[in-house]
């Protein structure tokens, strides 16, 4: 089962991801009817460790990912909808395309939302739940700010309704990814340093080196904000995945 929906995430994730022309607030993509957001994101962590494998990239860290996709593929009973994204998918990892964003034909950033908006608890206040979005941006590209280059994706990360971003961060939101085509892979604290929506609701991001290639990538961890005059408020975000295509 853990296998099966592994899979499943790493299935849905590269359906959802889908073109847009602005990198703030952007529009949370529906989870698949009938899958839980907690139980998928419970696997989020499992999904770059499969990818990752073994040390050497000869041995193709993405057999794991693919091997998994395939058998849940094979499963009786699979809805149509759900065996329409694992074919999907199974072309992302394979190589014979497909699964990642379109790219606009009028030179507009191509952005990759992850798999589902995940939730913050007690993010806003006491009792109110934030909803987290996150999403990537494979360079070239003027956005997030700086803008990553070629061979470079932005990562931004937007916790709707909250307050600006706190100056410190009690606990860092990370992303790890993983390259799948050249190996490289790493885990990187998103900051407010870029200042995307300075006012609110708090915004974080960073730019990653991946080289060109495909890219699995996990956002989790914690955000600290704090409005003029109130105390901070700290809270964690469940994990959700990306996959998307850099240049």
């Amino acid at each position: 089962m853990r296998r099966a929906f592994g899979a499943l995430a790493i299935a849905s994730a590269a359906a959802l991801a889908v073109p847009a022309h602005a990198v703030a607030q952007p529009t949370p993509p529906p989870v698949p009817e009938g899958v839980p957001v907690d139980l998928l994101a419970s696997f989020a962590p499992a999904i770059i460790g499969a990818a990752v494998g073994p040390a050497d990239i000869a041995s193709d860290p993405q057999a794991d990912l693919l091997a998994q996709a395939r058998i849940l593929l094979e499963s009786p009973g699979l809805p149509p909808e759900l065996k329409s994204t694992l074919e999907r998918v199974i072309t992302f990892l394979d190589g014979s395309g497909g699964g990642g964003p379109e790219i606009p034909k009028d030179n507009a950033p191509v952005i990759a939302q992850f798999l589902y908006p995940t939730i913050g608890k007690n993010c806003i206040g006491d009792g109110a739940d934030s909803v987290g979005t996150a999403l990537a941006v494979p360079g070239p590209s003027e956005l997030p700010p700086p803008g990553p280059k070629p061979g470079e994706a932005g990562f931004v990360f937007t916790a709707l309704g909250t307050s600006p971003v706190a100056a410190e961060q009690q606990t860092p939101m990370t992303v790890t990814w993983l390259n799948i085509d050249n190996g490289q892979r790493a885990t990187q604290d998103l900051t407010g340093e870029a200042k995307i929506n300075p006012d609110g609701p708090a915004t974080l991001s960073t730019i990653a080196k991946t080289g060109p290639g495909r890219v699995v990538a996990v956002v989790s961890g914690g955000i600290t904000t704090q409005a003029e005059g109130s105390a901070p408020i700290s809270c964690g975000f469940l994990p959700t995945v990306g996959m998307f295509h850099v240049a």
